[in-house]
């Protein structure tokens, strides 16, 4: 296969930073300022992705793994995810009706929202993710996958910031 488009040389796939989450989860709550961080740092040259990975112990992270769905077809993913884990409290106590809330409070259409989480149209992505994490041995959240490590952060952030832009910045110097 050639390295050539229509348009020029192809680019160069940027790395990517999977972060298997769960928006009801305090250890998530906890990595939000780094993964702001990260995204402040790097932009579009690095693509950070959420992956689901909902908890059985958290009761509403399952519909709010498809509410984020629903928001990134909305156009508005981080904002809608960032708004829901700084509230992860609040998710456990409110659930549904709070995941509604923040999806007005940004301009979403709730109503929208409201059929996506009654019909599941998201359930297919959330069911992935999941299986996929489950398949590479995630076992908790965050949970970070870059240039082919995992690193851990469901029992402690400390450190994780770091390492992850220090295989980020190998990734793209290798890039040139």
């Amino acid at each position: 296969m050639n390295d050539v488009t229509a348009s020029g040389p192809a680019r160069p796939q940027r790395p990517v930073l999977d972060v298997w989450c769960e928006l009801e989860c305090p250890d998530c709550h906890a990595a939000l300022d780094d993964l702001r961080t990260l995204r402040e740092r790097y932009g579009d040259r690095l693509d950070i992705r959420l992956r689901h990975f909902p908890l059985a112990k958290h009761k509403h992270a399952y519909a709010a793994a498809q509410a984020a769905e629903e928001a990134t077809e909305q156009g508005q993913g981080w904002p809608y995810i960032e708004a829901v884990l700084a509230r992860t409290g609040e998710l456990a106590k409110g659930g549904e009706k709070l995941l509604l809330e923040v999806a007005g409070e940004l301009g979403l259409d709730a109503e929208e929202m409201d059929t996506a989480l009654i019909d599941g149209r998201h359930l297919l992505i959330v069911d992935a993710d999941q299986a996929e994490g489950k398949a590479i041995g995630v076992t908790g959240t965050p949970t970070y996958v870059i240039g082919g490590e995992r690193l851990d952060g469901g029992k402690s952030q400390e450190g994780l910031r770091s390492r992850i832009e220090e295989i980020a910045d190998r990734l793209l110097a290798e890039q040139g």
